[in-house]
């Protein structure tokens, strides 16, 4: 704490303790829109890295325009859960608290970061995520999916809302959250060995450590997919791959399954009343996920070769033979 002139005494800026970290491969417009969000949000830019796969589209100057500290990678060495690690470890020394932006996510309010941090008013509270709210423009199915995921009322999770919330009681995405370090690190960091779901696992780590996640609705970021079917197949072949791999998030807060199902019905009502013409694509796409699920659910008796088709990370099956569960932190 320091003492005011008026002789008050105040906390210091939560954003000076805080390092902001934005993996970005090829992010076009939404990442040109999310850089400059950023920087009209921040004191001082170097707050933000970038870790850059490369892209040939111009992202990386972008991030030097806007004066952020920049690293540059190999694409083929990308792994969700590592490379994340990666960057605490290289960027975050000394800082209380990580942000990680996904570079598509747009900062709707300046003052959304500071929102985010707030969360961590409360000491028990080890990762908070913001709300994601569509893109403009965006069509029904990715508008849905935001605001299925994401509602308007804030709140806090520990693991005994595991009976009430099953599985969403795990809920984190790193396209807009943050983490306090200490408790990061005592549960071990972020895994290498997931195909994604990187914050899931972190999440659910904490939460059978004692420690809570928050959900901050004020804090909103612009950020939803518009995929095809047969992206949503691969989209969710590698969810499938996920849960096998992580099997402690369905022993301890239930099956996938149950949210799906809600999430079905909860399409078709949002199609009837805003896109009628569309309802007819919700049991087609909703099929096609779930088919992708279960096969990825299975990805241990696949061929690699028919893992790499199927599944959206690709790169994943191009390293070491992927490890079908890991029960301990690494």
């Amino acid at each position: 704490m320091i003492e005011s002139s008026a002789g008050v005494l105040s906390l210091p800026d939560p954003l000076s303790q805080t390092r902001i970290i934005v993996p970005v491969r090829n992010g076009g417009i939404r990442w040109h829109e999310g850089a400059h969000a950023l920087r009209t949000a921040l004191p001082d830019p170097s707050l933000v890295a970038v870790v850059d796969s490369r892209s040939t589209d111009g992202s990386d100057r972008v991030a030097i325009e806007c004066g952020f500290a920049l690293e540059r990678i190999d694409p083929s060495a990308f792994n969700h859960g590592a490379t994340r690690q990666w960057a605490i470890d290289r960027f975050c020394a000394g800082r209380t608290f990580a942000i990680f932006l996904t570079h598509d996510a747009v900062l709707e309010e300046p003052d959304g970061l500071r929102t985010l941090l707030s969360s961590f008013s409360d000491p028990s509270v080890g990762a908070a995520y913001g709300r994601q709210v569509p893109h403009h423009g965006a069509g029904p199915f990715e508008a849905h999916m935001a605001l299925f995921n994401y509602g308007s009322a804030s709140e806090t999770r520990s693991l005994a809302d595991a009976s009430r919330l099953g599985i969403k009681t795990a809920y984190l995405s790193n396209s807009f959250a943050a983490y306090r370090l200490e408790a990061l690190r005592a549960c071990g960091g972020f895994p290498s060995h997931l195909i994604l779901g990187e914050d899931t696992c972190v999440a659910v780590r904490m939460l059978l450590a004692g420690w809570k996640i928050s959900y901050c609705a004020q804090a909103q970021v612009r950020h939803s997919h518009g995929y095809t079917i047969a992206q949503e197949i691969r989209r969710y072949f590698d969810f499938g791959v996920m849960h096998t791999q992580l099997p402690e998030l369905m022993q301890n807060f239930g099956a996938a399954e149950g949210e799906g199902a809600r999430f079905v019905f909860s399409e078709l009502r949002y199609c009837a009343v805003n896109a009628p013409m569309a309802l007819p694509l919700c049991p087609v796409r909703n099929a096609a996920k779930y088919i992708g699920y279960r096969l990825g659910r299975e990805f241990a008796r696949l061929p690699r070769g028919l893992c790499r088709r199927l599944s959206m990370t690709k790169v994943f099956w191009d390293g070491a033979a992927p490890a079908r569960s890991r029960t301990r932190p690494r």
